[in-house]
């Protein structure tokens, strides 16, 4: 008996990456979005440049780093048996690049990732980037956070997963 495809949760996903600690959560959801689906993935990766320099400069140290993020991103694609393209974009603010990039790709989801950070005096904090996307975007967008560390600095083995639908 022939395999046939998974009706598509979403046709288009991009993946933004950061170089954290989430971006090998965020590729692996949305492998597990795609997996047996058409689904197109892209792995975007920005390098955020601030006003010292072009945005067309080339800053070599910053692109070897961005180049093993996409590198990590194709790796667990590849395992996953999941098609992936990658992109690295340079802009001056991440947030406004994912939402813009999205838009142009014609993307309906995009899956980004939420590092779990405490500030001085425990309060949460989640940045200006998601923010910004879950304001701005005009797909959905799917947050995955890394998990909570146990009382032993270990983290534990779970994630939160929030999913955010553009006005």
């Amino acid at each position: 008996m022939p395999q046939t495809a998974l009706r598509p949760l979403y046709s288009r996903a991009v993946l933004g990456l950061n170089g954290g600690p989430t971006d090998a959560l965020v590729v692996r959801l949305g492998c597990e979005l795609a997996r047996g689906r058409n689904m197109e993935l892209i792995a975007l990766h920005v390098i955020e440049v601030d006003w010292r320099h072009d945005l067309s400069d080339d800053l070599a140290t910053r692109n070897e780093q961005a180049s093993a993020v996409l590198d990590m991103a194709e790796s667990i694609a590849e395992q996953d048996r999941v098609t992936l393209r990658t992109e690295l974009l340079q802009a001056r603010d991440v947030g406004a690049a994912l939402v813009d990039e999205a838009a142009e790709l014609d993307a309906d989801v995009m899956i980004v990732g939420l590092p779990y950070r405490q500030r001085f005096g425990g309060d949460f904090a989640i940045g200006d980037v998601i923010p910004y996307v879950f304001q701005n975007a005009s797909c959905n967008v799917i947050v995955a956070r890394e998990s909570v560390p146990d009382g032993t600095g270990r983290r534990a083995d779970r994630s939160a997963i929030s999913f955010g639908r553009a006005p």
